[in-house]
Order: structure tokens, then C-alpha cells, then sequence
């Protein structure tokens, strides 16, 4: 188990999908809430830091810009109708290959995926996405095995999850893996989440 303090940095972009961010922000901060030591401080960061719109009108005001946002271990992009955006936008495009240079973990959700591929971060690895969009992941990176039939993938370094809610799924693994089993089950029992009551707490 790590006894490392972790600096959560989830990247927000209009159109985001809502879940994609949100899921994985409630199991870190949950994760924090319920520790004697804070595992880990969860932030929001938009490219001008200025207030997003996401998926069905949702307005968030994110914490930071990419100028001034603290160091980041574990990387979080989102998917959404957004990443279409994005995906043709260079600076934003920039900020991620420069900030998954010095992060821990940097993770996807949904079609956040695609970003990664873009970048060339999911060459030569298994990955996943959202299911509409396995064809086009392997479009964009056709060394990738794509996999349809798991809810996340972990390469250690980079991990993808699949459509909007399995984010949550990946978020819990990810506590799991640096925390330990008791972290993780205190976690799925306050949120209520899946099977918790056959959680050892």
C-alpha cells in the first residue's frame, strides 16, 4: 500500500459528459472524506479555467487553467460529445501529452479514450471506450487492441474505462491498487455502490 498523498486532476471541456467527470471525482474525494490520512485532493481543470458547459446544460466552474493548476499524479479525461471538439484543437491536445509526462496514472473514460489515441498513448496497448465508438478508436490508433468486453483496462501507467459509468469502476480500482482493499471497501459502502454490502470494511 502507498502511503503517497495523490493530486487528482480531472480535465473538464464543454459538452463533457457529466458522469464521466463526476463518477471518478465522488470516489476520489469519497476516498479522502473517509481516510485519518487524505489519500488524495481532487481538482477540476479547464484550458482557460474559466466555467464549462457540460453535456445537457450543466454549468461547472472549474478550480484551474492549464497555467496555473498544481502538479498532477493521477490525470483523469473525461468523454462526452466534447472530446469531438477537442479532438481537433491542438493546445488542449498539448496540455495532456505534457501533463501524462510527469503524472502516475493518467486515466479515460468513455470517449476520453480517443484523446489518448490521438496522442499515441494507447499505441501497441489493449484499451477500451464507449461502445459506440470502437471502430473509430481503431481508426484513430490502429496498433490498439480494443476491447469490448471489460468495463476497464489497466496498463499500469495508462488505463481506460468504458462508457460513462464504468469510470466509477476504474476510479474504485485505482484506490484499490494504490490504497489497499480497505480503502476501497469504506469507499463502495458510503457511496452504496454495486455489491457493498459484501464489502470487509
Amino acid at each position: 500500500m502507498d502511503n503517497k498523498k495523490y493530486n487528482v486532476g480531472i480535465y473538464l471541456f464543454d459538452d463533457v459528459e457529466v458522469l464521466d467527470f463526476a463518477g471518478p471525482f465522488e470516489v476520489f474525494a469519497v476516498t479522502a472524506e473517509l481516510s485519518d490520512y487524505q489519500y488524495f485532493e481532487v481538482f477540476t481543470i479547464s484550458e482557460s479555467g474559466q466555467q464549462v458547459k457540460a453535456r445537457n446544460g450543466l454549468k461547472v466552474q472549474p478550480d484551474y487553467s492549464f497555467e496555473n493548476h498544481p502538479a498532477i499524479d493521477v490525470l483523469i479525461v473525461p468523454g462526452g460529445m466534447g472530446t469531438r471538439e477537442v479532438f481537433k484543437h491542438q493546445k488542449p491536445l498539448d496540455w495532456i501529452a505534457k501533463t501524462d509526462t510527469t503524472t502516475h496514472i493518467t486515466m479515460s473514460v468513455c470517449t476520453g479514450a480517443l484523446l489518448l489515441a490521438k496522442l499515441g498513448l494507447l499505441n501497441n496497448q489493449p484499451a477500451t471506450t464507449h461502445h459506440t465508438t470502437f471502430d473509430f478508436l481503431r481508426k484513430v490508433s490502429p496498433t490498439t487492441e480494443v476491447i469490448e468486453d471489460q468495463r476497464f483496462v489497466d496498463n499500469g501507467h495508462v488505463m481506460t474505462a468504458g462508457g460513462i459509468a464504468a469510470g466509477i469502476d476504474l476510479s474504485l480500482h485505482v484506490v484499490e491498487k494504490l490504497f489497499g482493499k480497505e480503502a476501497v471497501a469504506k469507499t463502495l459502502t458510503e457511496m452504496e455502490y454495486g455489491d457493498w454490502r459484501a464489502a470487509t470494511v
